[in-house]
């Protein structure tokens, strides 16, 4: 057992290990790679130079299909002109709490961002044409749904062969789904589990994600906002790209926790080189800000969140989870 979950078990409600952020890149086998595009091409008698030709239908029926997927939802397709300008999940979170958490497409975004290409080469020494991996850019869709077992999910899709998929979902999301149809009732705060029913069971529905399960889903997922999949014979690749896996320990008072927040972050101030404190933060200091940090800089550094301890929704800031 972690020692400090030993020292503080008879302040400790519950602990929870549980999948957090979940990335998962989608690939095509048949045309994934240079080579890979020129013998798709070549085995069905196109030349390597009508690439764009080729490529432009399959561009417009992804468009189309976004566009369909939009207007059977009854929303607009929101073309993101500054990729900065605001967080894509804050609008999501904004459109969920008047639509509700039923399952369903929420939002569909789109942008111009960058993307893998391949430019059509001729070597006139060796007389061969090949192609040359290159990154263009193209119109990329993000389709953010409700799954009925996996919660708030999105989809990333470029419109430019070769068409390389990024999937994302939470596991605490997908553990809440659980919860929910198991009827163990539970409190949240962010995206971590503050009080629970039951929290053995908990623990073992966290412990069932299925990998068979997730693929089917997957596959699913690119059926539905990536129709020009089913052009290609060997289907979608996944692998991961990103796993997050998190383990919260959960106080039953706030109070109890509050000094030991405030003594861990003073030793994280203290101790953790200020280049990762920052990074757990969730904020990079400037590079002036690297050497000493006296008053006001270690001040401020006390109202960040080394290890993402969840405050409630409500109220001040005071920790009650630790992750």
């Amino acid at each position: 057992m972690n020692p400090f979950v030993e020292q503080h078990r008879d302040e400790i409600g519950c602990v929870l290990s549980c999948f957090d952020r979940v990335v998962i890149t989608g690939t095509l086998p048949d045309i994934c790679h240079a080579r890979a595009m020129a013998g798709y091409l070549g085995g069905r008698g196109i030349r390597l130079f009508d690439y764009a030709r080729w490529a432009e239908p399959l561009r417009d029926e992804i468009r189309a299909n976004a566009e369909r997927l939009a207007a059977e939802a009854g929303l607009e397709i929101e073309f993101i002109r500054k990729l900065k300008a605001f967080r894509k999940e804050d609008r999501v979170q904004q459109i969920l709490a008047e639509r509700g958490d039923h399952p369903g497409l929420v939002h569909i975004f789109s942008a111009m961002e960058a993307c893998s290409s391949y430019r059509p080469w001729h070597d006139k020494a060796s007389g061969k044409t090949f192609f040359k991996p290159i990154s263009g850019k193209c119109l990329h869709y993000y389709f953010y749904f409700i799954d009925a077992q996996f919660g708030l999910c999105h989809v990333r899709v470029p419109t430019w062969a070769p068409f390389r998929l990024q999937v994302y979902f939470n596991g605490h999301g997908w553990l809440a789904r659980q919860l929910t149809q198991a009827g163990i009732a539970f409190e949240t705060a962010d995206n971590a589990f503050l009080h629970l029913a039951d929290p053995v069971e908990a623990q073992r529905l966290a412990d069932g994600l299925d990998a068979t399960a997730l693929h089917r889903r997957l596959d699913d997922w690119a059926r539905r906002c990536c129709p020009v999949v089913r052009h290609f014979r060997n289907g979608v690749h996944w692998s991961f790209m990103q796993v997050e896996y998190a383990t919260d320990v959960v106080f039953r008072r706030q109070a109890t926790f509050q000094p030991l927040y405030e003594a861990i972050v003073r030793t994280a101030v203290h101790v953790v080189p200020i280049s990762e404190l920052g990074r757990a933060c969730r904020h990079v200091p400037r590079p002036q800000a690297l050497g000493q940090l006296p008053g006001r800089g270690r001040q401020r550094l006390l109202h960040a969140r080394p290890g993402h301890p969840h405050p409630p929704s409500h109220g001040p800031r005071q920790p009650q989870a630790l992750r």
